[in-house]
């Protein structure tokens, strides 16, 4: 069964039939040229925050649930990381890390990122010589926060739920019997 969820940010899970709101609609695809995830794929999301952000569809709904809750720059920061980690040109290092530590270190980055003064100093130290590895401590401490903080809340949101097609107990929106074999 193809299928195509799209959903208006913070309000509701809309099928491509019903084409009454378009403005701020999302298409859940993955990016990477995945096709979209099934629903038994989006409700394993629920089974563990690493499968969630394996998959960029999760990611994009997490990150969708994310600015509804005004959190966004943690994702933000999350993937900023991921992507300097992958990098081996010294002075393409040195350009992200800056721009990292400007998008969400930094004290006056209004995107700025939740972090204590210990990875605060460590960063800081490793700015002097940026590597692929500059911001993991920080990156650590903010998978953990949306880990802990906002994938219990993004798992039993409304937007969750209708992209797994869910019913508000958690079980699944259909009708039919699971045999127990």
């Amino acid at each position: 069964m193809e299928w195509l969820w799209r959903f208006d940010m913070c309000l509701n899970v809309k099928t491509p039939e019903d084409h009454r709101h378009k403005i701020g609609r999302i298409d859940l695809l993955n990016g990477d040229n995945e096709p979209p995830p099934t629903i038994e794929e989006i409700r394993a999301w629920s089974d563990s925050f690493e499968r969630l952000m394996k998959c960029s569809s999760g990611r994009q709904a997490f990150r969708d649930f994310l600015k509804c809750e005004y959190s966004e720059e943690n994702i933000l920061f999350w993937q900023a990381c991921e992507d300097l980690k992958v990098e081996n040109n010294p002075s393409v290092i040195e350009e992200k890390a800056r721009l990292i530590y400007e998008d969400y270190i930094s004290i006056l980055s209004p995107k700025e990122v939740s972090l204590d003064s210990r990875v605060r100093e460590i960063i800081n130290r490793n700015m002097v010589d940026p590597t692929p590895h500059t911001f993991d401590e920080a990156q650590t401490q903010i998978y953990t926060l949306m880990h802990r903080d906002s994938y219990p809340r993004f798992i039993n949101s409304a937007i969750y739920k209708r992209l797994a097609q869910l019913n508000n107990n958690g079980s699944s929106g259909s009708s039919r019997k699971e045999s127990a074999t």
